[in-house]
């Protein structure tokens, strides 16, 4: 991923921060030949530097992804940045967001329990906390059956690349125009995207 200086995110907390936020992913590998990618939630495991996910058994894409190098691509909030924004009419648009790309060597997990504990993992996740849902309640043959429908992976992190652009390479003055005009509107990204640049100017 092209990341001009001011826009890199070393801080690894920072990183897995979004990775967990932000945890519906594209996994890209080659299948076949070509390019392939699929759109899917995946679990950070911060101990054992991995990614733990599952493909829809019908999926092609796992059948020749094992011991490839993957991309993960997690997608941040991200918006258009109007040049009306700025003070000076010498600016031209552009876009501001957040994204991490993960590599890493996919590895496919028969282990049953493992298999269970990444899917248990997963609800408990999203499931609100208050949620009735619990996967260990739900009966074991069924849980058997469905698991025989979809196949368990692992992603062994080897590099990890992310991006924060939020204008950073603008004059305070105008990230705070930038800032002002994202929250005047109603949509969510706008506004998640001018906490972020908030936050970073309170740094």
């Amino acid at each position: 991923m092209y990341i001009p200086k001011h826009f890199k995110i070393d801080d690894e907390k920072v990183i897995y921060g979004y990775i967990e936020k932000y945890g519906f992913a594209i996994l890209f590998s080659q299948h076949n030949g070509e390019p392939c990618a699929t759109h899917l939630p995946l679990i950070l495991n911060r101990s054992d530097h991995a990614l733990y996910g599952h493909f829809a058994r019908p999926n092609g894409q796992w059948k020749d992804a094992e011991n490839q190098q993957v991309l993960v691509v997690f997608q941040g909030p991200h918006c258009y940045i109007s040049p009306s924004w700025y003070e000076t009419t010498k600016a031209v648009p552009t876009w501001n967001y957040v994204s991490v790309h993960v590599y890493g060597n996919l590895e496919i997990i028969e282990d049953e329990k493992v298999i269970f504990d990444s899917l248990d993992d997963l609800v408990n996740k999203y499931e609100k906390p208050d949620s009735p849902y619990n996967l260990n309640d739900v009966e074991p043959s069924f849980i058997e059956g469905l698991s025989k429908g979809i196949v368990a992976f692992k992603i062994n992190i080897t590099k990890i690349e992310a991006k924060a652009k939020l204008s950073q390479n603008h004059p305070v003055e105008r990230q705070e125009l930038v800032i002002k005009n994202l929250e005047a509107t109603s949509q969510q990204d706008n506004i998640q995207v001018a906490s972020l640049m908030r936050s970073n100017l309170q740094k």
